[in-house]
């Protein structure tokens, strides 16, 4: 009986592990790769000069750009994320929003040419402006 009831206890576990480790990486996505999902905050792509910071994830992922041209980021979540440049765990000091709340933005003029990778303190998601 013990055996059957510690059974049951160990498949139990299994199976909130992987409910909650499930929920955590699908929902701090890295959207450098993959395509626009829409939100139920509004569906569409954002106009040129804006990256929309959506359902945990940078929509584009990519963007180029000319130098000179001023990024605006807009959180349609509603709840805070950041934007700092460099990569998880590596900011190399360009630019950092602080935390953004839902609803606000964030804007960077871009006046040197280069790769820029950029991330979500908070939630760990990348993404990159190319500037020629």
């Amino acid at each position: 009986m013990e055996a059957i009831v510690f059974s049951r206890f160990v498949l139990f576990g299994i199976v909130l592990m992987f409910l909650v480790t499930g929920s955590i990486f699908n929902g701090c996505k890295d959207n450098s790769t993959s395509s626009y999902g829409g939100s139920s905050s509004g569906g569409g792509n954002p106009p040129d000069n804006q990256i929309w910071i959506q359902n945990i994830s940078f929509n584009p992922g990519t963007k180029t750009i000319s130098k000179g041209t001023k990024i605006t980021w807009v959180n349609k979540d509603s709840y805070a994320h950041t934007v700092t440049s460099g990569t998880p765990g590596n900011p190399d000091g360009i630019f950092d929003s602080g935390n953004i709340g839902g609803g606000a933005t964030f804007s960077y003029t871009f006046n040197t040419s280069g790769t820029f990778k950029y991330y979500c303190r908070i939630h760990g998601m990348s993404a990159t402006i190319i500037v020629q």
